[in-house]
């Protein structure tokens, strides 16, 4: 079984460098704040700095551009760095305020209305130029800066991990995110993703970064603009790797084979392919950005949208490496240095060692509050190579826990039997748990992609009619939960660093005899309906318009604080004729997004 985005073109997967590791050994130019020193209020000291005088960047014959990872980090001083976003609802601006904190007293300062628009980062943080050998100017552009990015400490002495989350959010019906620099860390300036390649011919440049006037006043960030020598240099996949000095071009060929060889082995890919092809001594192509995802497209498990990646980490997600057959490829992800995506293989949590034992209950303590997003990522599709010649129209969907307590439900397996007995359990305000009642089953779903366990009727979508009475369902109602989105990280014990950001190793294998689910607060799981039999058929609908329904928790299974805010609708306008059906999506509000 194939899956293709919506757009209908296969999903190429790219790998960029996690150039952190070159900050955390950055001390020069970093003045840490004398011992002893009070004020106050602390307020953070922001400095720009660069990691190296230089770097090499490629440009592909294949794929043309270069991804201008220069290397330049803000560090954060004297204090943490850390910035509130929120919108109170879906017809409300995003605001952004500065929090300050001394001890347990915390203070909060508004920053100018407009500054952002969305949750994906400061926008024109950045100016970058690059002047050329001749010493003309090739390139004058500015960048967006996500403080969640790609860090790491600058100091011995700063915290050993950062507190902040792991990446900037870029669903379109995002409600709340925090953004930081830790004391003595630094964040990659590098927009990543949420940026553009740029053409360069090859050669040598010079280019000069500097924060923008607009944030060195609001921020008290001096002007200290760095300048970093840029090579580039072309190349193409049908050549052999560059020949470090000392060494034969047969010697560099073998070693790279076997680091690629060493790559694919830890990947784990499901499917030979393309992790098995670059074992041949395909030259080790400098990694970029992974692509700005929506959920729309294939990725590790499919339909699930992966954890937004923090530019220039990379999400764990697969490819698709040919048309004609199915062909996966791993990304090549871990808890390295600098790997502060969110994006990282998560160990899958433990459930209990047995099913429960005793009478079930329903404490009063507290409990999840499931919500859905609005449908997003809407479009026509075809019926691919399953069932060619309908109209379909897919889209992505997100449930998530608004809290104050996560979601955990464990699956039990009998032995011989094809579905688990599922529970949910619930716990004290210290995390003992307090009780537990039985919520349905999960069953085992062998489809490549899949092959997890889905705990059933957790959500269901339904395509409503103009006077929002049902019309088409959708045959997907069963789920392997993951953390695949950070929907709202200011809501009430919302955590910040949640484990399962993948499927990976979430949901178990076809022989596991239990397996424990969590949605954790303040996250939420995208799944994206867009194969035949999960995606509505419109085939034969008239034009006119419509509502996609998310429904959380259809059956009322597991126990919420509130079953009333479940339901999300989303407009649409179908329209042009059989086998060239049209989608229109107005704006939810003052969300554009689609």
């Amino acid at each position: 079984m194939m899956t293709r985005s919506p757009q209908g073109r296969t999903n190429r997967l790219i790998r960029t460098p996690l150039a952190v590791t070159a900050a955390i050994a950055v001390t020069a130019g970093v003045v840490a704040a004398a011992p002893g020193a009070k004020t106050a209020e602390p307020k953070p000291k922001l400095s720009l700095i660069a990691a190296s005088t230089s770097v090499t960047l490629d440009s592909w014959k294949e794929d043309p551009g270069v991804y201008l990872d220069l290397g330049t980090y803000l560090t954060s001083e004297n204090d943490a760095f850390e910035l509130k976003v929120t919108r109170k609802s879906y017809k409300d601006p995003v605001t952004v305020s500065q929090v300050f904190r001394n001890g347990k007293k915390t203070t909060a300062k508004a920053l100018p209305a407009g500054l952002v628009k969305d949750f994906s980062g400061l926008p024109d943080f950045a100016q970058v130029q690059l002047t050329d050998a001749a010493g003309k100017t090739v390139l004058k552009q500015t960048e967006a800066f996500c403080p969640n990015n790609a860090s790491g400490r600058v100091r011995p002495d700063a915290p050993a991990n950062s507190k902040y989350p792991q990446s900037c959010p870029v669903n379109p019906f995002t409600l709340g995110s925090v953004w930081g620099v830790e004391n003595g860390w630094a964040s990659n300036t590098y927009a990543g993703h949420y940026s553009k390649p740029v053409q360069l011919a090859a050669g040598t440049y010079t280019a000069k970064i500097n924060v923008t006037k607009k944030y060195r006043d609001l921020f008290g960030i001096a002007s200290k603009p760095q300048t970093v020598k840029v090579v580039v240099r072309e190349r193409s996949w049908e050549e052999p790797p560059p020949v470090p000095a000392g060494r034969s071009a047969a010697s560099a060929d073998q070693g790279h084979a076997g680091h690629q060889g060493h790559e694919g082995h830890a990947a784990k890919a499901p499917v030979s392919g393309h992790g098995a092809h670059a074992a041949h001594g395909a030259p080790a192509r400098t990694e970029a950005p992974a692509t700005r995802t929506t959920g729309a497209g294939a990725t590790f498990n499919v339909g699930h949208g992966p954890y937004p990646p923090a530019p220039p980490a990379l999400p764990w997600a697969l490819k698709k490496e040919s048309l004609q057959r199915q062909s996966f490829a791993a990304a090549t992800v871990g808890d390295r240095a600098g790997q502060t995506d969110g994006s990282r293989r998560a160990p899958a949590a433990r459930p209990n060692a047995k099913r429960p034992t005793g009478k079930a209950s329903v404490p009063a303590v507290p409990k999840p509050d499931l919500r859905s997003l609005p449908a997003y990522g809407i479009t026509v599709s075809d019926g691919y190579e399953e069932v060619p010649g309908k109209d379909y129209l897919a889209f992505s969907a997100n449930v998530w826990n608004a809290g104050p307590a996560k979601l955990v439900v464990d699956g039990f397996r009998s032995p011989g039997k094809e579905l688990m007995d599922a529970y949910q359990y619930f716990y004290d305000a210290k995390g003992k748990q307090v009780g537990y009642t039985p919520t349905g089953t999960m069953e085992w779903d062998p489809r490549p992609g899949h092959e997890h366990w889905h705990f059933t009727d957790f959500a269901s979508y339904r395509l409503l009619k103009a006077d929002k009475k049902e019309k088409v369902r959708s045959g997907k109602e069963a789920f392997c939960l993951a953390n695949t989105d950070a929907v709202d990280y200011t809501v009430k014990n919302a955590n910040w660093h949640p484990d399962n950001t993948d499927l990976s190793t979430a949901c178990g294998q076809e022989n596991s005899i239990s397996v424990r689910e969590v949605l954790d607060v303040g996250s939420g799981d995208t799944y994206t309906q867009d194969l035949p039999g999960q995606s509505f058929d419109i085939t034969n609908l008239p034009n006119g318009t419509y509502y996609i329904q998310v429904l959380a928790n259809p059956e009322n299974r597991l126990k919420e604080t509130n079953h009333k805010n479940n339901s999300a609708l989303r407009k649409v306008v179908l329209g042009g004729k059989k086998g060239a059906r049209t989608v229109k999506v107005p704006a939810h509000e003052l969300v554009n997004g689609n």
